[in-house]
């Protein structure tokens, strides 16, 4: 691994000279370029710029809480520098005229940008099997994937080809592949991270949020990235709290909620559940209580999920025709018809396609009322079901995910399967609400998998979900571990 491969670590041993920023930055892109061709987790590597910024750190020119740490950001979020693909041949080159508002925030800290991560198509997908490029492996074992659809900014991390990624999260596309990479994930309460610069799949749902080793890294990375910003019209005008203040705070008089629902879930494999209620014993230990919740619509979450996201994603991704934005065919045509079909055919990919086409139906004539509004109705009752369960706890701890890392192909042909690996997910953005993921143990084969422990607060409950993950991590060794890649 890399000689300092957390946020914090890296921050401070750059501070006292034990390394340089150069050093560090040279050692990553190092990593990169030996292990990346089986990983597979970057679509675009930058060491030009990367090495310019580390050096500028050295110099005195550049400081803040990242300064010289080097960082991952998925190909969905805008930057000057480079291409912003989405994983997709629709947009394979275009190149942004301005920054994201959080990789703005993430320069003005010191970070070092290393390169931009796969992902599926569009944030469309559970496995980072659907980008048009090439399917991200798992660290832990590279037969299987890395979770989705920021499969790439987990899998860089796992791998220490940084020390901190970004992603977005849209129904679980930040804390499923966390789970299954065995690192932390955050998906903070909708409006708490700017969305300026990601380009849009489900806009209603999507936040972006960092993947680090701890729940220290992470507050350092929602203090840098959190907050108001005037060009999102969702974003919410909140103070923003220091996620750090409270991270050494004592769980007594916490209340995790444990909701019947979730325990109740089809398809949970055995060692997940055991590694989640070994960590929910631990937090009785710590002086938590324990208490029984309900979340009654939860059943519901995924089909409504999957009739609001496609919706969405039938407008936002309109404007991809081949004259407004990206791919263009080079076949002749006789009209513009023609134009727009050729273009839309060679540039989606299946999956992509296929939600465009259920977005479309669901929001057509005769069927808007019945689909669309129904769902959103749905949205409400679960909205509602949170409100209510957060008057009896703090939190609501369950399983990341259903299973470990499946392995590539495995559900490839089955997209209802795949839509299953988001059922612990889905629910969390539909109501807006912050979650989070860390490890909390690996399953027993030959070739131990992570396995992830989810953690969902109220709205801006970011510090409290914080502090019951430092809590945790201070009396497990999880989140210490780290693949073996040759």
């Amino acid at each position: 691994m890399l000689p300092f491969d957390t946020v914090i670590a890296a921050r401070e041993a750059i501070a006292s000279r034990k390394i340089s920023a150069v050093e560090l930055t040279r050692s990553v892109l190092e990593r990169i370029e030996k292990l990346d061709e089986r990983v597979k987790a970057f679509n675009s590597v930058y060491p030009e710029l990367a090495l310019e910024q580390a050096r500028a750190v050295d110099e005195g020119k550049r400081s803040g809480p990242l300064a010289g740490v080097p960082i991952a950001i998925k190909d969905n979020l805008c930057t000057t520098w480079g291409t912003t693909t989405c994983s997709s041949r629709m947009l394979k080159n275009f190149h942004s005229p301005y920054d994201a508002t959080v990789v703005q925030k993430l320069e003005a800290a010191g970070a070092v940008f290393v390169g931009k991560t796969n992902m599926d198509e569009f944030a469309m997908g559970s496995s980072t099997e659907n980008s048009a490029f090439h399917t991200t492996r798992n660290p832990w074992d590279l037969e299987r994937v890395p979770g989705g659809s920021s499969g790439g900014s987990a899998a860089a991390l796992a791998a220490g080809m940084c020390c901190a990624s970004v992603g977005s999260d849209t129904g679980g596309s930040i804390r499923q592949p966390a789970a299954l990479c065995g690192v932390a994930g955050m998906k903070p309460t909708y409006g708490r991270v700017s969305r300026y610069g990601l380009v849009a799949f489900a806009s209603s749902l999507d936040q972006i949020g960092p993947f680090t080793w701890d729940a220290a890294d992470m507050a350092v990375m929602m203090n840098v990235i959190a907050g108001h910003d005037p060009r999102d019209s969702t974003s919410v005008n909140e103070p923003v709290a220091d996620h750090a203040a409270t991270l050494d705070k004592p769980l007594e008089g916490l209340r995790v909620g444990i909701a019947r629902e979730f325990k109740l879930a089809d398809g949970m494999d055995p060692a997940v559940e055991k590694a989640v209620d070994e960590a929910i014993a631990i937090y009785r230990k710590l002086g938590a209580q324990v208490v029984d919740v309900t979340l009654p619509h939860t059943d519901y979450g995924i089909a409504a999920y999957y009739v609001i996201a496609p919706c969405e994603a039938s407008s936002n991704l309109a404007r991809y025709d081949g004259v407004h934005f990206g791919h263009r065919t080079a076949e002749p045509v006789k009209d513009i018809v023609e134009l727009f079909s050729r273009s839309r055919a060679e540039g989606f990919g299946d999956e992509v396609k296929r939600r465009i086409m259920i977005g479309t139906y669901a929001l057509s004539s005769g069927y808007y009322d019945a689909y669309y509004v129904r769902a959103l109705k749905v949205k409400t009752l679960i909205k509602r079901d949170f409100d209510e369960a957060f008057k009896s706890c703090d939190l609501i701890a369950c399983p990341t995910t259903p299973t470990p890392a499946f392995k590539v192909g495995e559900k490839a042909a089955d997209p209802l399967a795949m839509y299953l690996c988001d059922v612990f997910t889905v629910t969390c953005n539909i109501a807006g609400v912050a979650g989070l993921s860390i490890p909390c143990g690996f399953t027993s084969d030959a070739n131990p998998l992570p396995i992830g422990l989810q953690l969902l607060g109220p709205a801006f409950s970011e510090p409290r979900l914080l502090q019951a993950a430092a809590a945790y991590q201070r009396e497990t060794d999880w989140h210490k571990r780290r693949p073996v890649l040759a």
